[in-house]
């Protein structure tokens, strides 16, 4: 069947790989609709590894159910990408982002698990979640990176009242600050250096105003204008000048949420986040409960993701999808991919 690989540096090929075969244990799907996302784009821009068919956030239909006795064919459903082990402390305790093996095998993100950028895949049985009818394929494909968000979210654990600022107006910044504005955060700001996606941060009401990180004058600025800093910042670029700027702005005492990925090392003044007492903490993915919080939330109407959504595209057009989203001055920051289309 056909489907996108990484070829080389910023370069994809359409190729064939096997169908999935069923083999008792593993979910077949039809895939719907795949979210291109912000890690996918860190591998396409180093273009390793070569061959790899990403695609870890979806929805699809099920052509087979393995041995989940719970499933039948024509359910739709996603799933948790990740490959926990299951037994370890970090799983027992909810927590299988924490687990050693979670991203040794994870689908879309390695080589001995294909992804969604293919009209069928295979997927861990216990990963996957049936979804309700209430909820579109568009929005059921936006649940993975929605649920990165909750969880930075959980872990600043905003107040009523706060003053937040995210650093980055991608997907992950923009449900980020959604999230933000539905814990009671009265004062939402989001950074960008681009025009384009700052204005969308406000036109689509999930922040209340955007300052360009560019701008030598930012950080004096909102300190002025906070009196003294955001309480919280949810720093989602893993650059050293956007940790830089969140360790900055952030208030003595407040928290910082690092949610943006670096494969490089980064240099930060660490000397701000001692001598001001700033709590700097981690974010990665989700736990399985925010997972499904995400899919209820959709659910219920109590979130609307759809708004996120720029453009549908066929297996021909990722490339140019990539190359869009990391233009610098297109508003875009979720495109969906149909391998069916």
């Amino acid at each position: 069947m056909k489907c996108v690989a990484i070829k080389d540096v910023k370069q994809f090929e359409i190729t064939d790989i096997s169908e999935p075969v069923a083999d008792g244990k593993k979910v077949i799907i039809d895939v719907k609709k795949a979210g291109i996302c912000g890690s996918d784009i860190h591998y396409w821009v180093s273009g390793q590894p070569k061959g790899l068919v990403m695609g870890h956030e979806y929805c699809g239909v099920v052509t087979n159910p393995g041995d989940r006795e719970d499933l039948k064919v024509g359910d739709r459903v996603t799933a948790l990408p990740i490959s926990p082990c299951g037994h370890c402390d970090a799983c027992l305790t909810g927590n299988p982002q924490y687990c050693p093996e979670t991203w040794s095998h994870a689908t879309g993100l390695s080589l001995d698990n294909p992804g969604a950028l293919a009209p069928k895949m295979a997927i861990r049985s216990d990963m996957v979640i049936k979804v309700p009818d209430t909820i579109s394929d568009n929005e059921v494909a936006m649940v993975e990176p929605t649920a990165v968000g909750l969880h930075a979210v959980h872990l600043a654990d905003i107040k009523v009242g706060a003053k937040v600022l995210v650093v980055g107006g991608g997907i992950i910044g923009l449900v980020s600050a959604m999230f933000a504005k539905k814990e009671g955060a009265s004062y939402v700001v989001v950074s960008e250096t681009n025009e384009a996606r700052g204005n969308k941060a406000v036109s689509l009401g999930v922040a209340d105003e955007w300052v360009n990180a560019k701008d030598p004058n930012m950080v004096a600025d909102m300190t002025k204008k906070t009196q003294g800093g955001f309480d919280f910042v949810i720093e989602c670029c893993g650059n050293a000048a956007a940790v830089s700027t969140a360790l900055t702005v952030v208030k003595p005492g407040g928290k910082v949420i690092l949610v943006g990925v670096s494969l490089e090392p980064v240099t930060i003044p660490t000397m701000l986040a001692v001598m001001r007492e700033i709590d700097v903490q981690g974010a990665i993915a989700y736990t399985k409960t925010e997972f499904q919080t995400c899919i209820d939330l959709m659910a219920d109407k109590q979130i609307d993701v759809l708004k996120f959504v720029d453009d549908v595209v066929d297996l021909e057009n990722v490339q140019s999808s990539y190359e869009r989203l990391t233009s610098g001055t297109d508003s875009a920051v979720k495109i969906l991919v149909d391998p069916n289309k």
